[in-house]
């Protein structure tokens, strides 16, 4: 008997109208769009079903929802899709081609898909110090968005590591809620433009501490919670404890699109570029949306609502095929 051939041996692949990739908010918002205008989409969780929520704890500022555990709001999302009309597969995505129409796209499971349209949210992931105690008091005291978890922190003191634009902004959010605000810098000077470094080192409710870096997150176990941190000098060696309630390390993102480098056009910190006001991306019938796409909100509302815009591009798309290529194509000339 002879050997199986290559192509043989090959399942054949699955195929989707709409395949989306990531399962966060923006994700199963496109799938819920995309499943009512019945395109029977195709949703890939990825490698964290659910996304940065899933482990986030206390969410006060979901519409509708005076508080929702992050997991619990993800669950829903996702029963949701599915309740429409979602197929939704538990796996990751190793590789995507959008070179040829219908993209292709390989998973881990060996599965392989085609897909007419494709829609990006596998979101960003913040940058992290890389302490086993900061990654225990994660959601407890320990967060990377002011913005998301500043109001649990009123009245009380908290510290934002980072130097650029990012954690001076947090830092200046943070001075409406807390008590007092200490920056932490392992420079003796910030990164952040003169504006914001004027408005931060004016203000009387923060304090900055040069040439430092975390060394440890301490903390209470029963409640978890952050007590404090230790600071080490980072000319000297030295460390010293400063007590604090909360931690903010806003030491920058890292956008999910290494499978699109060299397909899509990005910018110089690799989040995916798409046309204004849209989630279009270079490559027609490609859409992009959420925190992939997004580095000034990077909230759970507006990336779903990009998820939104998403399914209703790539409907679009689907209905009026060349036509709406072209008009994508002249908005992204010189992107």
């Amino acid at each position: 008997m002879s050997e199986m051939t290559e192509s043989e041996a090959r399942p054949e692949p699955r195929h989707a109208k709409v395949l989306i990739i990531g399962s966060g908010p923006a994700g199963y918002t496109a799938a819920v769009y995309a499943a009512r205008a019945a395109l029977a989409p195709v949703l890939i969780q990825g490698l964290q079903p659910g996304g940065q929520l899933t482990i986030t704890t206390e969410v006060e500022n979901w519409p509708g929802d005076t508080v929702v555990q992050g997991p619990d709001l993800m669950v829903r999302m996702a029963e949701q899709a599915v309740h429409v009309g979602t197929e939704i597969v538990s796996d990751i995505v190793t590789q995507v081609s959008l070179d040829r129409r219908p993209f292709a796209i390989e998973t881990d499971s060996g599965t392989h898909w085609t897909a007419d349209t494709l829609v990006i949210a596998t979101g960003a992931q913040a940058r992290w110090l890389g302490l086993d105690s900061e990654t225990r008091f994660s959601g407890f005291g320990v967060s990377a968005c002011a913005t998301c978890d500043g109001f649990f922190f009123r009245g009380r003191s908290v510290a934002v590591v980072g130097g650029g634009n990012t954690a001076v902004e947090e830092a200046l959010f943070l001075t409406k809620f807390a008590r007092e605000v200490h920056l932490i810098h392992r420079r003796d000077e910030l990164r952040a433009d003169k504006t914001n470094q004027a408005r931060l080192l004016a203000h009387p409710k923060i304090v900055t501490h040069w040439h430092s870096e975390v060394a440890e997150v301490e903390g209470t176990s029963a409640p978890l919670g952050v007590t404090g941190v230790q600071l080490r000098d980072v000319r000297s060696g030295a460390l010293t404890p400063l007590a604090i309630d909360g931690l903010f390390v806003a030491i920058g993102h890292v956008p999910a699109t290494s499978l699109f480098v060299g397909q899509l056009n990005m910018d110089e910190e690799g989040y995916i570029l798409t046309a204004p006001d849209s989630t279009a991306t270079s490559v027609p019938g490609v859409f992009a949306a959420g925190d992939v796409k997004d580095k000034l909100y990077r909230q759970a509302v507006t990336a779903a609502g990009m998820g939104c815009m998403a399914a209703l591009e790539a409907e679009r798309f689907l209905a009026h095929g060349e036509a709406a290529a072209e008009v994508q194509a002249e908005v992204l000339v010189g992107a």
